[in-house]
């Protein structure tokens, strides 16, 4: 028989196991395939002993057996010289036991959304326990020689499998973490990147260290321990541990960082960062997408109002990262949230003037924001901003009269 249609029937033989056998492993792959190629030598030499009837025809069949045995003993080592590197490829596939799946929302991974920069976005809701307490958008920037991570996640739990979704993606070690503010749905996780990488370097602005040891992290802890029921093993807190002011610059491993602190806005503990070498703006809960959080003492509605507008007139970067929902282009990304917010704004100013309470226009004002219809928690947040405008307006008149006197 020719070895070259000997090797040609091989061939087929393997491509149609490798196709009929999708459901196995790279190993049993291999060995079906060995096994098929074993039965097909044994198919074309049998009829060829049959009917054999001289010597020459003997002699020919017995070089042919030979070539077709040796044909199919470099074959066999070279299937089990590359079983252990098939195998070693297993770990390296999704799986559905393997995948980051949080029931109805379905499953989470990171994608590259600009250059070097990876973001997994959680589902746009509040934490419960269906979500585990996940629900912000863990992000990290690839640099030569590690990884750079952007708010991990809400609790340790959490953050584990963020850490197994990134090293599907990256195997580099995890250099610096940022952290963009003192809400725990946002840093909890430090302590699952801390318990791998001990020495890493954590950073956040003086305000957000500073009150998180004070007692806002065990707040926190209650809030999500209550809602979601997945706080086991987050404490001791991981707190961050390098203070970042506004303006200042960093560089991580090559990649240029700069950070902004408004002084007011989502709250008094938050920086916004630039990675400058991508162009992308990570805002944190500044802006949101698809849901509503909490504005605390420490807000501002009328804050957070100038803030993204400045960032609309003063920047134009490649891609706008929220704290909750889709990252995208400026407009798209900011306008919802900003437009919201000014509306409640122009509204409440009115309500204030005419010496209205907030649940008195709540309703009326609805009305205004039929893009908001659909976000998570418009209808309960919504009525708490705009109480938070009315206040703030309360606060500024009355600094205005002790200004007067």
């Amino acid at each position: 028989m020719n070895k070259n249609i000997f090797l040609s029937l091989i061939t087929i033989s393997l491509l149609t196991t490798l196709h009929a056998e999708e459901q196995l492993n790279p190993a049993q792959i291999m060995q079906e395939t060995l096994a098929k190629m074993e039965a097909l030598v044994a198919d074309v030499l049998t009829p060829a002993k049959e009917n054999n009837e001289t010597k020459s025809e003997t002699l020919a069949i017995s070089e042919n057996n030979s070539s077709c045995m040796a044909v199919l003993a470099e074959v066999n080592a070279s299937v089990e010289t590359n079983t252990s590197k098939a195998m070693e490829s297993v770990v390296t596939v999704d799986s559905n036991e393997s995948a980051f799946t949080l029931g109805k929302y379905g499953t989470f991974k990171f994608e590259q959304m600009n250059d070097n920069v990876y973001i997994m976005h959680g589902p746009v809701v509040s934490p419960n326990k269906e979500n585990q307490g996940f629900m912000n958008n863990p992000a990290f920037i690839e640099s030569e020689n590690g990884l750079i991570v952007i708010d991990p996640g809400g609790n340790y739990n959490v953050g584990k499998k963020i850490l197994s979704e990134l090293e599907k993606v990256s195997t580099k070690p995890i250099i610096a973490v940022f952290n963009t503010h003192k809400h725990g749905d946002h840093w909890f996780a430090n302590k699952a990147i801390v318990e791998k990488y001990p020495k890493v370097d954590i950073y956040a602005h003086p305000n957000m260290i500073k009150v998180s040891k004070e007692g806002e992290a065990e707040v926190w802890y209650g809030i999500l321990n209550r809602t979601t029921g997945n706080l086991e093993g987050t404490k001791e807190f991981a707190f961050p541990t390098k203070e970042l002011v506004d303006g200042q610059e960093v560089e991580v491993d090559g990649q240029k960082f700069v950070v902004g602190h408004p002084e007011v806005a989502h709250t008094n503990t938050d920086l916004l960062i630039t990675h400058v070498n991508s162009k992308t703006l990570f805002l944190g809960d500044n802006l949101m997408k698809g849901r509503l959080g909490s504005f605390d003492e420490s807000s501002s509605v009328f804050g957070n109002i100038e803030l993204l507008e400045k960032i609309i007139k003063d920047t134009n970067y490649t891609l706008y990262v929220p704290g909750h929902g889709i990252s995208g282009k400026k407009d798209e990304t900011i306008e919802p949230f900003l437009n919201y917010l000014k509306v409640l704004a122009t509204e409440g100013q009115k309500a204030y003037a005419d010496d209205k309470e907030s649940y008195e226009v709540k309703d009326e004002i609805m009305e205004f924001l039929p893009w908001m219809k659909d976000w998570d928690a418009f209808e309960k947040n919504m009525a708490a901003h705009l109480n938070k405008v009315m206040t703030e307006m309360g606060e500024r008149e009355l600094a205005e009269e002790d200004d007067e006197e």
